[in-house]
């Protein structure tokens, strides 16, 4: 199989984090989660809107609101905030606290975050500092419409990639730190996960050591794709057996998460990172073509 793996244009973000694709706009949602930056790349146009969030520190995640085209969920800190953008300009602006986790712990902060199938939160926390790969101070937690955010993991390190396998009635889960991804029983009518399984462990793929699992997404056939923090790759991994079905190669270390978009579907976009100065291209957001597979649009959040 041959793919290709392309730079989008002007795309840097110096922590890139949380590709979300939106049908109805055709864009690539995805933040620089350490300067609270939120983007959008614009698929017709070829060009990426870069803005940051008024007051902020972080930005961890952005999920399109349901029915309400100006607004984003936006991870800040151990906040989840309302922003309003127009998906354009270079600032927007916090307009009200969704909810909050972990007020007594002060050092974690909100990491990745998405929406299963019917909209609803899921999304977990890590420290902030000290050695962040040898701390287990965080939640894995779910939300939804009317409620208070619901612990579903406790003891989590860093909380990272998630998706859903509707027709195998699967959660996927990725705590860094673990060096593995986990697969839960799912059900979509109430959200519910459980019974956590070990479908891929990263320890032993490299000679040099284990590898950091960061992002996730699924294909419509049921294969997980995995990005390594410290490995410059993504993997196309069937979790039934655990086998590496494709290495995709990134030019560069660092590679934080994945989503399909794309008018079909068929696109996988990658964000990457410039943490602990790496060389160019670090930071860069790519597009695999050539696959032959699709994937999922993210949904948004109903709220």
């Amino acid at each position: 199989m041959s793919y290709k793996v392309e730079a989008l244009p002007d795309s840097y973000a110096a922590l890139g984090e949380g590709p979300h694709w939106d049908v109805d706009r055709q864009s690539l949602y995805y933040v620089d989660l350490e300067s609270a930056g939120i983007n959008r790349y614009d698929f017709k146009q070829n060009k990426v809107y870069k803005s940051k969030i008024e007051g902020e520190e972080f930005a961890s995640f952005i999920l399109p609101v349901e029915n309400k085209p100006q607004e984003f969920a936006v991870g800040c800190g151990r906040r989840t905030v309302i922003v309003q953008w127009d998906g354009v300009s270079a600032v927007a602006k916090v307009t009200r606290t969704l909810f909050e986790v972990e007020p007594d712990r002060k050092d974690n902060r909100i990491n990745d975050a998405k929406t299963d199938p019917n909209g609803r939160f899921y999304g977990g926390t890590m420290a902030t500092s000290g050695d962040i790969f040898t701390q287990w101070n965080g939640d894995l937690y779910s939300w939804q419409a009317g409620g208070q955010p619901k612990s579903i993991r406790e003891k989590v390190g860093i909380s990272n990639g998630l998706a859903w396998d509707v027709k195998a009635k699967k959660f996927y889960f990725i705590d860094t730190n673990n060096h593995e991804v986990l697969a839960y029983d799912y059900n979509q009518s109430t959200g519910a996960v459980s019974n956590p399984k070990v479908v891929f462990d990263l320890r032993k793929i490299r000679p040099e050591g284990p590898l950091f699992p960061d992002g996730m997404t699924v294909d419509t056939e049921g294969n997980i794709y995995v990005a390594t923090f410290n490995g410059g790759t993504v993997f196309k991994v069937n979790p039934s057996t655990g086998k590496i079905l494709l290495e995709i190669k990134i030019p560069t270390k660092q590679i934080t998460s994945v989503a399909f978009g794309g008018p079909n579907l068929d696109i996988l976009y990658v964000t990457t990172a410039n943490k602990f100065d790496q060389p160019k291209p670090a930071g860069t957001t790519y597009q695999v073509t050539g696959l032959n597979a699709k994937g999922y649009a993210g949904v948004s959040l109903k709220i």
